[in-house]
């Protein structure tokens, strides 16, 4: 285990809050309006966690686990990362494995949440979210799988700085796993043009009806289990990009966090300028991203 990593984990644990925020103030200037406060998640966390919760009788202990297993999985993935130029906290060969059944864990209890209060619009939603995961979670492997292959290396510190060799080699190789990263990223975080955050309507909920019957504190921690995700995913595309770019600690670690803003910007421009898509065509896009990700083996596979 390497202390020295213990800073970035602590940072991503308490900045993660942030992303949303920042997602939400572009939407809102282009939106030209004010907009909520840039730190108006940790407001809202602040609220609930002084709240009580409310729970049906035809709820079991999966329903209440769920939030805290999200939360628990989300930091246990971060200490996987590698942030700017610290290791990460957690490091060995194939951990990028890991990596991806944490997600995977998270989403399980998730789902067997939204099925555990009985509720056919909430079954509805873990349908979707399912259906989804199951073109989401290859492209995520895959593209990890293509770094591993473009780096040699099976962990984590070492294939999210996949730029090793020449450049202009690796870079088509790169920007394929960026692409398919990115749009699983909007996916696994129900973002535009996947899902609409801000809707409440039935035809078009995938997350937000998946934590519909939460309260209080439980509430608190499926939003903050969501933000840690946002910047999970942000973190492994900025790296994919950034990693192979030289220089000190702290300038890396200057390039991996205005890499994350950057994201958070992107994300909110894309929501800003483009609708959500029909849900017979989501389908269609993470069929994108596998192709991407698989481009990006097979010229790994090619350069090696």
């Amino acid at each position: 285990m390497n202390t020295v990593a213990l800073g970035p984990l602590a940072l991503a644990l308490a900045a993660a809050p942030l992303l949303p925020g920042l997602i939400n103030r572009v939407k809102a200037f282009f939106a030209g309006r004010r907009g909520p406060p840039l730190f108006q998640l940790y407001y809202d966390l602040a609220k609930l966690l002084r709240k009580g919760a409310v729970y049906s009788r035809t709820t079991t202990w999966v329903f209440r686990a769920s939030p805290a297993v999200g939360v628990a999985a989300g930091a246990l993935a971060l200490a996987l990362l590698p942030s700017g130029g610290t290791p990460a906290l957690l490091a060995f060969p194939g951990d990028f494995v890991l990596l991806v059944y944490l997600l995977g864990l998270a989403r399980f209890f998730l789902v067997l949440a939204a099925l555990d209060t009985g509720s056919s619009f909430e079954g509805l939603g873990a349908s979707r979210e399912v259906a989804f995961s199951a073109l989401a979670e290859p492209a995520f492997l895959i593209a990890l799988a293509a770094l591993a292959r473009a780096s040699g290396s099976l962990s984590l510190s070492g294939l999210l700085g996949a730029g090793g060799g020449e450049l202009p080699v690796r870079l088509p190789l790169l920007l394929l796993a960026a692409a398919a990263l990115m749009l699983v990223l909007l996916t696994e975080n129900a973002r535009v043009p996947v899902d609409d955050p801000n809707t409440h309507l039935e035809l078009t909920m995938l997350h937000e009806v998946l934590v519909l019957d939460y309260s209080g504190p439980d509430l608190a921690f499926a939003l903050y289990a969501a933000a840690l995700k946002l910047w999970l995913f942000g973190a492994v595309l900025v790296r994919t990009l950034t990693g192979w770019l030289p220089g000190s600690p702290a300038l890396q670690t200057a390039i991996f966090l205005a890499g994350l803003v950057t994201v958070a910007l992107a994300v909110g421009v894309i929501e800003s300028c483009m609708a959500r898509l029909r849900l017979t065509r989501v389908p269609h896009l993470l069929i994108a991203a596998n192709a991407f990700a698989l481009l990006a083996v097979l010229l790994g596979m090619r350069q090696g």
